[in-house]
Parts: structure tokens; C-alpha cells; sequence
């Protein structure tokens, strides 16, 4: 048990030290392939955008971590589709197979199609339609330590990206060491630590960074109480995840620097003002969510990300954005899952997923 420990112990310190070289301040605009990052199966977008602590049956949880494949979801194949804002739609398509002693085995498929575009000249001059997709193909493997609650498993992924007549193609990893037993679950995770063969356009050059991140998930099924806690710390090798509001309308902050003047008078005004910040940035990082179970083949799933709620909210209106439910439903060999993700006031996510067992 303590060699196995140890293992986990310096597997977490690599990843670690291999994605801080990569961290830098700002998270959103500044990478490539950032469909990555958008939840496409119905159970993940339904806890918040991920469902990378928690550990069971269903096909879907691999989408999110790969070290949460095992022998339990063999034969299982999943589609996920999502008729998202205007003419825009992604899905998912994943497939399990168990080796026995060998692990377990996964191949999976994500799209997403930005639909019919009109394309102009630099005189503002109508030339073609065309079409802009994003497709990633995973290849999946987990694999139990023997006599131990722990496995670990890893996502190779060929990431290929076509706008009109730009293209690129790149290689991502995905790895995450998972602890089960009973009613608690826990992993860590590192995704899409890779590069791109071929950038856009030589302008670009091939160094464009991918949306690497490192997680740490946990669920907890309260024991005799109906429902699963679940919780996750996202951007571990990041801490400040605040960035300048293009609708700031109070003249706060600008992109080149805060115009602010005013300063508080007492130290405890300084101390509150420091902590509140420090506060709001740390719950940047969690997602909050629970499973109910309703009964044994149906749940309800609801979950709180603080993180989109701030950057999704407008200066004269504080909505819902943020929030996210759904349900799971099997029915003996097929289960039927539904999402829906409040993200902003004009455009919302609704996904729908079925997984059947061969």
C-alpha cells in the first residue's frame, strides 16, 4: 500500500511540475482548440461542466476523466448531441470495451460544427459560403493497481480543426489517477498536455498553446441519505482566474490597467476589500453539485459553477447564469440522460445523451 501510495504521490508532483511551466495569468482567449473545454455529454454539463470526481457505471464519465474507465462500462456505447445557440451543434460518441486483466479499453468521438458562414474580402466584398469544424478523436485506457482502490488512465487525442480553407492539427494527453471504494471517490487530472503539427497559418507558427489544465474531483454519497456530493477545484496550476469585463460600465478597470482611485482609509477596510478579492477569486476555481436518488434507475443532478456566473454576468442584470440540472433514467439496457446550463440571458445549453449496453 505504500509503495502504491508513493506511485500516486510522484505521479501527482510530475503533473504538477510539468503544466506550471505552461501556466500563465489569463485563462480565456489566449489558446487553441478551445472546444476541449465545453462539457458534450449531458451528465458532465448537468454537474457543472464536469464530472471528473465522480466514479461508476456510466460510459459518459469518461468524456471527463479517463481514469474513471472501467470494467463495469464494457460493451457500453454513448451518443450525446446539442442543438446549441443559433445554427451551432456538438455531440459525442463513446465506446468501452473491458481486456480482463489487461484493463479496459475506450474510443470515443467529439465534433463541433459552427454551421454556414458567409465568407467577405478586406473590401467588405461577398466571395463564399463556407463551413468551420472541430473534431477530436480519443483513444482511451485505464487499468486498476492490483490489490489497491486506486487505477490509473490516459486519453490520447487527435485534434483536428478545419475554418474554410484553414487548418490545423494537433496531439493532446489526457492523464488522471482515480481513488474508489464504497461511497467516496476522488481523482486528479491533468488534460490536453500536447502540441499542434500544424498551426492555422505559418504566421501563427506551431508553438500556439492548448488549454491545459489540471483538476481535482471528489463525490461523496452520504451514507443512508439519497443524493452524492459532488465537488471540483479546477485550474490547480492557476490561481489568479479574473480577467478585465469587456461590458464593464463603472470605469473600474480597463484593459491597461485599473483606473481606480480611490483608496479605503482604515485597515480593516483594506483587509475586508483584500479578502473579499481573494475570496472571489478562489471560488473562480470550484464547481458544486449533487446526484439525487430518486430511485434506483432514476436521479436528479444540479450543481453551482461560480466561475461562469461571473463571467457570464451583465452590469444591470445578476440571473441565474451559473446554474445547471438535469436527469438520469435507465431503462434495463438503455439509459437516457438530460442537461440544461444556464449560461446567459440570450443563449442556454440543453444536451441530450443515450447509452445503450450491447
Amino acid at each position: 500500500m505504500l509503495y502504491v501510495l508513493n506511485k500516486l504521490k510522484n505521479g501527482i508532483l510530475i503533473i504538477l511540475l510539468y503544466l506550471s511551466v505552461f501556466a500563465t495569468a489569463q485563462i480565456g482567449g489566449t489558446k487553441s482548440y478551445r472546444f476541449l473545454d465545453i462539457p458534450m455529454t449531458a451528465r458532465a454539463a448537468a454537474l457543472g461542466g464536469s464530472s471528473m470526481g465522480v466514479y461508476g457505471d456510466d460510459i459518459n464519465l469518461v468524456y471527463s476523466n479517463p481514469s474513471a474507465l472501467n470494467a463495469s462500462m464494457s460493451k457500453q456505447v454513448a451518443l450525446n448531441y446539442c442543438n446549441y445557440v443559433g445554427d451551432l451543434n456538438f455531440g459525442y460518441l463513446g465506446y468501452a470495451h473491458d481486456l480482463k486483466k489487461y484493463g479496459t479499453v475506450g474510443g470515443g468521438i467529439q465534433f463541433f460544427n459552427y454551421g454556414k458562414m458567409v465568407g467577405y474580402d478586406e473590401f467588405g466584398q461577398k466571395t463564399n459560403n463556407f463551413k468551420a469544424n472541430d473534431y477530436c478523436i480519443s483513444l482511451n485506457y485505464a487499468k486498476p493497481f492490483e490489490d489497491s482502490s486506486f487505477q490509473i488512465g490516459a486519453a490520447l487525442k487527435t485534434i483536428i480543426s478545419q475554418y474554410d480553407i484553414y487548418r490545423s492539427f494537433g496531439t493532446a494527453i489526457d492523464f488522471g489517477v482515480t481513488y474508489h471504494k464504497k461511497n467516496f471517490s476522488m481523482s486528479i487530472l491533468a488534460k490536453n498536455v500536447g502540441f499542434i503539427w500544424k498551426a492555422y497559418s505559418n504566421t501563427l507558427g506551431k508553438n500556439e498553446p492548448l488549454p491545459q489544465n489540471v483538476q481535482f474531483g471528489f463525490a461523496y454519497k452520504v451514507s443512508k441519505a439519497p443524493f452524492r456530493l459532488i465537488g471540483i477545484y479546477d485550474q490547480l496550476t492557476k490561481w489568479n482566474l479574473k480577467y478585465v469585463s469587456p461590458v464593464d460600465t463603472a470605469g473600474k478597470s480597463s484593459p491597461f490597467g485599473s483606473t481606480e482611485t480611490k483608496h479605503d482609509s482604515t485597515k480593516f477596510q483594506k483587509f475586508s476589500k483584500r479578502f473579499g478579492s481573494g475570496l472571489d477569486n478562489f471560488m473562480r476555481h470550484i464547481t458544486l453539485g449533487t446526484e439525487i436518488v430518486v430511485t434506483k434507475n432514476f436521479c436528479l443532478r444540479i450543481a453551482y459553477n461560480y466561475r461562469r456566473q461571473r463571467e457570464m454576468i451583465l452590469p444591470d442584470r445578476r440571473g441565474a447564469n451559473g446554474l445547471s440540472f438535469g436527469f438520469g433514467l435507465k431503462i434495463k439496457r438503455l439509459g437516457v440522460s438530460y442537461s440544461f446550463s444556464k449560461m446567459a440571458f440570450p443563449g442556454n445549453s440543453s444536451i441530450f445523451s443515450f447509452v445503450y449496453c450491447l
